[in-house]
């Protein structure tokens, strides 16, 4: 058997990119090829001292591949974890929200990898109006959509493109993209020229959401007004899910809807028949 690939993932603080992003890449539990390790910090991220003791605890695990994720990976936390871990030598992946993408500049000289998701956006945490129960359906609403518009798969694609490199003894290529609505859409592989449609509309849906709760959160100082606005932002995201939702259910009437589940080796099989077997695309 091939060399066995061990992953860290660190989590700082959350976005849709991270609660599930550990089983994005080993879906049934049955991958030979993998070993994944997860170590976070909980909701907080942005004191520096977090990222060295993330970082610290995770270059203990002696993995071949960190992905670091968090919102806003310029911040001092995800900054200084990501920087432990190129001081030691290591291949790192970040994963972050659209605040990242004003450093992708900076991460490319560094030699880091990204995925910035343009539609992972910012959730409406003012108190008044941020319970759990609500933290938790954003959460739900913002995963189908990150799910059905193509983002997780373009995680899987390009996360396995790097194990496939390490476990040919290569020097890893790492990913460097800003997920933006098209990207997005043709890693989904839609056939439904309307299924599409309404994928992309539900990522654009998804990605304006942060300009209302950016202004909620940080902008606007009287309750009366922040309120509504981080409400109107958490209406927009179940929209967009209903809408994501739409797409794929027109995909399923057709029976073309599109899975790529793993194989025991850590290949991407292919379908889109329902009763057809997956099978390694040529």
């Amino acid at each position: 058997m091939d060399k066995v690939i061990k992953i860290c993932i660190l989590k700082m603080g959350c976005i849709a990119s991270a609660p599930l992003l550990e089983y994005i890449l080993d879906e049934r539990a049955d991958r030979k090829d993998i070993e994944v390790r997860v170590l976070s910090v909980g909701s907080k991220l942005a004191p520096e001292d977090y990222g060295v003791e993330l970082a610290e605890k995770g270059l203990k695990e002696e993995c071949d591949l960190y992905i670091v994720v968090s919102p806003n990976a310029a911040l001092p936390g995800p900054t200084k974890a990501r920087e432990v871990l190129r001081e030691k030598g290591k291949s790192v992946i970040v994963i972050s929200d659209a605040p990242a993408k004003k450093i992708t500049k900076e991460l490319d000289e560094k030699g880091f990898g990204y995925i910035i998701v343009l539609a992972d956006s910012m959730i409406g945490a003012r108190r008044e109006f941020l319970d759990p129960v609500e933290m938790t359906i954003f959460n739900g609403d913002i995963i189908k959509v990150l799910a059905i518009t193509g983002v997780y798969r373009l995680i899987q694609v390009e996360v396995g493109k790097v194990i496939d490199g390490l476990k040919r003894g290569e020097k890893p290529v790492l990913p460097r993209v800003v997920v933006d609505k098209e990207i997005a859409i043709n890693a989904a592989q839609f056939k439904n020229a309307y299924a599409k449609a309404k994928a992309m509309a539900a990522y654009e849906v998804a990605r304006k959401v942060a300009d209302l709760t950016t202004e909620g959160c940080f902008v606007v100082k009287e309750s009366e007004r922040y309120i509504p606005i981080v409400a109107a932002a958490h209406e927009m995201m179940r929209y967009a899910a209903l809408l994501a939702d739409e797409a794929r259910e027109i995909e399923k009437y057709g029976d073309t809807l599109v899975r790529t589940p793993h194989s025991t080796e850590g290949a991407i099989l292919y379908k889109e028949k329902l009763m057809e077997k997956p099978q390694v695309r040529g």
